[in-house]
């Protein structure tokens, strides 16, 4: 059975949130909305902030997102009901996924997911009933090589077998440590991932181990036989123009690399307003009728 963590049968949504949470996001946000040009593009991290607060996108953490930048709440919304990562209801403190691709599919994959769902007694995207897990089927976990692969809040745990995996799915319930496969030491909860996730990092990015024996495996052996990719036709470099080669032979010649300043072409930091909604009136209208914006 699937219920939603936190909430009871006829529960309401809150809201808003108090004052003290308010001002600990809206310093969090501004901090996010920093990294961007123009404040709208600042929309995914938000989304994951408010996730790492409510264990879900919320109506309040909607409306949230919607005040602070200034958009409709049913552009947000749009924005949250289209990406996987952004939970609709509340998600449990874990969120187990098993690749059931094809690669993990043929290497054992369906039947670690069978396993599972009939042990929990959930399906897809549902929670235990003590909200510790949630149970996802996912497309791919971009871990081929170590196939089949289930993955803890993004955490890899491979070459799984459905007695490892529900042994995994043990220890997760009974609140005992575990440690991934590869990278951190251990496996945070689902809004402290989230957090992670909207650009807050937890001093963890170096632990443990990154790319595996066979991740590597074809660059070692490139290496060790002299393997090199072959040049496509017409790929011989484009003649530099002039004023390009002598600023190049200058900063070679000195030793210094080149630095790309804010407003070159290569930058965003001082790009103008991508269109006119971006900085016209009525967004700033629109921004401040947002700041009442609710959902129920």
């Amino acid at each position: 059975m699937s219920v939603e963590a936190g909430r009871t049968p006829g529960q309401t949504h809150r809201t808003a949130y108090d004052e003290q949470t308010h001002a600990r996001l809206a310093a969090d946000a501004a901090q996010i909305i920093a990294r961007y040009p123009q404040e709208r593009s600042a929309l995914l991290p938000m989304l994951h902030l408010v996730q790492s607060e409510d264990g879900y996108v919320s109506p309040r953490g909607i409306a949230f997102c919607a005040a602070t930048l200034g958009i409709s709440t049913a552009e947000v919304s749009a924005v949250a009901t289209f990406y996987t990562q952004y939970k609709r209801h509340p998600n449990g403190e874990y969120t187990v996924g098993v690749c059931t691709n094809t690669l993990c599919a043929i290497m054992g994959g369906d039947a670690i997911w069978e396993h599972l769902s009939d042990e929990l007694g959930i399906g897809h995207d549902e929670t235990t009933d003590d909200g510790a897990i949630t149970l996802e089927r996912i497309e791919c976990n971009a871990a081929c090589d170590y196939a089949p692969v289930v993955m803890v809040n993004w955490e890899f745990f491979d070459n799984q077998t459905p007695e490892s995996a529900d042994e995994l799915v043990g220890k997760l319930r009974a609140g005992e440590p575990v440690a991934p496969t590869r990278g951190a030491d251990s496996v945070c909860s689902f809004k402290q991932m989230s957090r992670v996730l909207a650009g807050f990092p937890d001093g963890r990015a170096d632990e443990g181990v990154g790319a595996g024996g066979p991740t590597v495996r074809g660059t070692v052996l490139a290496r060790e036989n002299g393997w090199e990719a072959p040049a496509f036709p017409g790929d011989e470099p484009a003649e530099e123009p002039v004023e390009t080669k002598t600023a190049s032979s200058s900063a070679a010649a000195s030793g210094a690399t080149a630095t790309p300043k804010a407003g070159d072409e290569q930058s965003s930091a001082e790009r103008p307003a991508a269109t006119a909604a971006d900085s016209s009136a009525a967004q700033q209208e629109n921004k401040q009728a947002s700041d009442e914006a609710k959902e129920s």
